[in-house]
Order: C-alpha cells, then structure tokens, then sequence
C-alpha cells in the first residue's frame, strides 16, 4: 500500500511538473529588421560593345567626388577562346560615348572613347586591341589653324566607315555668323592624319 501511495505521488509529481513546462509561454524571438541601403550604381558610365558573338569589350568609369576626375577600365571578354584581359586609364573629363571601329582595317578592334574636358569640349582616346594588349594610340589635337574660332560643342560622327569631327566657328567673313568645320580622320601604322573636308 505504502508502495502505491508513493508510486502515485510520483506520478502526480512529474504530471504536476508536466503541466507547468506545457503552460510556460514562451515569448516568440524578435526579428531585428536592419534597413538595407540601396547602393547607387558606382560606375557613372557603363558600355558593352560586341565587337562579334563572345568577343565584348566593357568599359566603365569610377571616381568619387568630381565627375570630369577619375578612371576607366576596359574589360576584354573573349569567351570563345577564354581569354579575359583589363586596363585601367586615368581620366580628366566626363565619359560621353564609346564605340569601336578598325578605321585601319588591320582586323584588330580599335575602341574610341569620347571624353568631355570642359562643359563642352570633347576628346577622344582611342586603344587598340592586339596581340592581346591594349595599345593606346594618340589622337591630335587641333593645330592652332584648325582652332582659330573654335569655342567647343565638337561631333564626332562615322559616315561610309570614316570618322569626323565637326564644330562651329565664327565665320571669318561676317562675324555673326557661324560655319561648321569638319575634319576627317585617317588610320595607318597607329597614327592618324587630319584634313579638312569640305563637302561638294
């Protein structure tokens, strides 16, 4: 009997025991919601060129701070035959435009890469691509003849797989009026010529 009695004790005991275990709440775990910071696109300037199927180039521009200061990189991916280069350029002036041609037609992509050195005076740097390095090649400057009159706002342009630049220029016979210059670009041997075109 004796034995009974503690027998049911203890069952008492341990459903007792139990029953406080299942009625503790437990408080759910609170989730921290941090806010996440939407982060600006880093590069102010972004272009992928297929120069033909897995062959791109990418090029992009960095820098904090003021815009016409900073770099580029040039990205080479040529996924036919896994071949990945790079450069990194420093750059004074505002990235405006990219684009590639093979103005020498030597089969080797040239990439031309308009930059803006004033609010609206533009130049070009131009790499061509090779044995598998970037080669920079030097683009003229206006001589002192070709700038008489200038004041910016130049175009570059491809007509007939030619590259042009024009701008205004007050006229030299009646200053209030303007006329446009046009000059043509030829490449050979990694170096360019210059002449004036004067359509027909």
């Amino acid at each position: 009997m004796k034995i009974f009695k503690l027998t049911l004790q203890h069952l008492m005991l341990l459903t007792g025991m139990l029953f406080c275990f299942s009625c503790t709440e437990e408080k759910p775990t609170e989730i921290k919601r941090e806010t996440i910071k939407v982060q600006k696109n880093p590069f102010r300037f972004y272009r992928d060129i297929e120069v033909k199927p897995g062959l791109n180039f990418e090029v992009l521009s960095w820098g904090k701070g003021v815009d016409s200061i900073g770099g580029y990189q040039i990205l080479m991916s040529d996924s036919v035959r896994n071949n990945y280069k790079s450069t990194a350029v420093e750059r004074k002036g505002i990235m405006a435009d990219v684009w590639n041609m093979d103005l020498d037609n030597d089969g080797n992509p040239e990439l031309y890469i308009q930059l803006l050195s004033k609010k609206n005076v533009s130049d070009l740097n131009v790499f061509e691509y090779s044995n598998g390095n970037f080669n920079k090649i030097s683009f003229p400057s206006l001589s002192s003849s070709q700038k008489k009159g200038y004041n910016g706002g130049d175009k570059f342009f491809i007509k007939n797989g030619d590259l042009f630049r024009s701008f205004p220029v007050k006229d030299e016979v009646d200053s209030t009026k303007t006329v446009t210059k046009t000059y043509q670009y030829k490449l050979s041997g990694n170096s360019f010529s210059t002449s004036e075109f004067k359509p027909e």
